[in-house]
């Protein structure tokens, strides 16, 4: 990469369209899916480059400049609020020399030279917001977005039990910003259980806080547990104060989770309690990605004014992402729920971004080769949004002289079955469906909330049930009885009969669940109800080809050999007949109806006043249809309700059939 200093002006608006065109990107997979591409550093790292090549040419800046954005644009999927005060960023210091040059202009903005009351605050790493009231009552909240137009999340909001939704003596209005975040222990608690259903694992806290406020169901952002910390009162109709710590007191005494604050007269001791902030950060409930420096008068602030994106009286400080290196002791191999063999290299204890760390992924056979990992070696190890270790590298100039490449077994650890690789390539997989590393996480899998949701029943029961030889398969949870049960430790006479309760409510559960609990490869939630929509019971999707249920939406060739090959295993038959034997409905609850729509692809976009986005999904999949997020030459129809955004731009520029809610009205009745 050439240096700033080295750019030809040409060169230099090459880089500038790079960059903006990089990070816009980045900011659609960020802020609109929730799913990061680049590291925090990686981000920073071109924020900052574009910021050097715009100082060295100014006449270059371009329209869609990074430097002139707050965030992202408000997602299509719910209603868009304009901030009455615009929710900006802040700017980006990376070392404790720049928070001095910050501090110094200041100074000198203000024309003073007496010393500056400064504040610390940890920049809490989780979905910026901004929450309305009325006479002390929760009216509305929504998203940062783009700074001035967010997302309403009013309902998602109001599920976050640590909001006050009522204040007594309260103002007339009142607007305060702060963060949803999730909490280390709950996204801990989250992943385990998506481990458990062979689900990917989410990134970090952030993502996961994100993607919670973002469901459109509140229930189930209720169910995450997300907390909130803020952090600024941006408007009130009561007193007036002088300054920020007032603020925070006074909304601590309103109810609100304020953030932990400390103020200093230099920037000196602020810049200690900076420090401090990044030796501790593992002690917080909560993922902290910077620390903020803010002036605590407000009339001071006031003077200091605000860029077109981010305040002069505050700014970011980010700390570096920590690497350390470990020897590796050994790779142990782990089996799946779906038989897949999952390395793991096994590390001298070191502590890692709060965290003692003795073990980390290594994905596949693929990754351990380009890595050219090999026990004995020393590895730099690293945090994926600071909670997930992986390994970086090798240091090869410390390698032991007899090591040899690692390589992954042909049997299975557990069984000792012959193990096969994936028509992938990437992926090992034990071939033996009664592999008993499999069993505790096909059972937990099938009695899941997506599946067969048998209340009671989690991983901890599920495995005190096999360590004590009560069940050898999933189906002979519906032959245990009380008696049973209460022989478990922790397990009461009341637990036992509300377990046997909840298993024996959960034989109504119907043919889609059923179909997700078996844990048929690549048969999910989705591929599961499109089957129970077109077969009437399970009798039925036995019979059927592979090439039958080919013809079927969303079930490719692949998933439908799956699905014939599973059903063909002994071991399969057994289990279907004991839940035969113990009378588990078989038939479809899916409402069925005519394929008028077999072989369309819609997607939706904008807010839709007369069906839920999951209604219209469910009605377009129960008419034989499939349901996109995205525009593409393979769509059928768009679907566009009020507000709609880029979606059908793109599909105006393609020639797709675009679509009112009557006309999708009439194509249903």
């Amino acid at each position: 990469m050439i240096e700033t200093e080295d750019l030809t002006p040409e060169q230099a608006a090459a880089e500038l369209e790079r960059i903006a065109a990089e990070m816009a990107k980045s900011d659609i997979a960020y802020y609109q899916n929730d799913a990061p591409y680049l590291t925090d550093a990686e981000y920073d790292a071109l924020k900052r480059r574009n910021r050097q090549i715009e100082a060295r040419f100014p006449e270059l800046i371009r329209a869609d400049s990074p430097s002139k954005r707050v965030g992202a644009e408000a997602k299509n999927g719910f209603g868009k609020i304009r901030h009455r005060f615009p929710m900006l960023s802040l700017g980006d210091v990376f070392s404790l020399e720049e928070v001095d040059e910050f501090a110094v202009g200041v100074k000198r903005f203000l024309n003073v030279s007496e010393d500056i009351e400064f504040m610390a605050e940890p920049k809490i790493d989780g979905l910026s917001f901004s929450a309305r009231y009325e006479h002390g009552r929760f009216v509305q909240g929504a998203t940062r977005g783009d700074g001035r137009v967010g997302e309403d999340v009013t309902e998602n909001l109001r599920t976050v039990r640590s909001l006050p939704l009522h204040i007594e003596n309260a103002p007339e209005r009142l607007i305060v910003r702060g963060e949803v975040y999730m909490s280390k222990a709950v996204f801990e608690q989250l992943n385990a259980e998506r481990e458990i259903k062979g689900e990917q694992l989410l990134a970090n806290p952030r993502n996961a806080a994100a993607g919670s406020m973002r469901q459109l169901d509140p229930k189930v952002a209720a169910s995450r547990k997300l907390d909130i910390i803020c952090f600024n009162l941006q408007y009130t109709s009561g007193p007036a104060y002088k300054n920020h710590t007032e603020t925070l007191d006074a909304m601590r005494e309103m109810g609100f989770p304020v953030v932990s604050y400390s103020h200093f007269s230099n920037i000196q001791d602020c810049v200690k309690q900076i420090e401090w902030l990044g030796e501790n950060r593992d002690t917080l409930p909560y993922d902290m990605d910077g620390a903020v420096i803010k002036i605590n008068s407000l009339s001071q602030r006031e003077a200091l004014g605000s860029t077109a994106k981010a305040p002069r009286w505050a700014v970011a400080f980010k700390y570096p992402p920590e690497r350390k290196e470990s020897k590796v002791l050994d790779v142990v191999v782990q089996v799946g729920r779906t038989g897949v063999l999952t390395p793991k290299v096994i590390v001298e204890p070191i502590r890692l971004a709060g965290t003692t760390v003795s073990a980390a992924t290594l994905h596949n056979q693929d990754n351990i080769d380009r890595l050219d990992l090999r026990i004995g070696d020393t590895v730099v190890l690293q945090k994926a949004g600071e909670i997930i270790p992986e390994v970086l590298e090798v240091n090869k100039s410390k390698r032991p002289a007899n090591s040899v490449p690692f390589k992954m077994p042909e049997l299975c650890p557990e069984c000792g079955a012959p193990v096969a690789r994936d028509e992938d390539g990437a992926a090992l997989r034990c071939t033996n469906p009664e592999c008993p590393a499999q069993l505790l996480r096909t059972v937990a899998h099938f009695a899941s909330r997506e599946a067969m949701d048998i209340d009671g029943l989690g991983i901890s029961v599920c495995e005190s049930l096999i360590n004590n030889g009560l069940i050898k398969t999933a189906a002979e949870l519906y032959y245990l009885n009380a008696e049973q049960l209460v022989e478990l430790d922790r397990m009461g006479e009341k637990s036992a009969a509300n377990l046997i309760a909840a298993i024996e409510k959960s034989k109504e559960a119907g043919l889609s669940r059923l179909v997700c609990a078996f844990g048929i490869r690549q048969v999910g939630q989705k591929a599961a109800k499109v089957l129970a929509a077109h077969f009437a019971d399970l009798d039925e999707l036995m019979a059927a080809s592979a090439d039958e249920l080919t013809l079927i939406p969303d079930i490719g060739a692949i998933t439908a050999n799956f699905i014939t090959e599973w059903f063909a295993k002994p071991q399969s038959q057994h289990q279907i007949k004991l839940l035969r034997e113990a009378e588990v409905d078989f038939t479809s609850k899916e409402e069925r109806k005519d394929n008028r729509f077999a072989g369309l692809t819609f997607v939706l976009t904008g807010t839709l006043s007369k069906y839920t986005r999951d209604e219209a999904s469910a009605i377009i999949e129960s008419y034989g249809g499939k349901a996109s997020g995205s525009v593409s030459k393979k769509t059928s129809y768009v679907l566009a309700g009020e507000n709609a955004g880029s979606k059908l731009t793109k599909a105006e520029a393609l020639g797709i059939s675009i679509i009112s809610e009557d006309d999708f009205a009439a194509m249903i009745t």
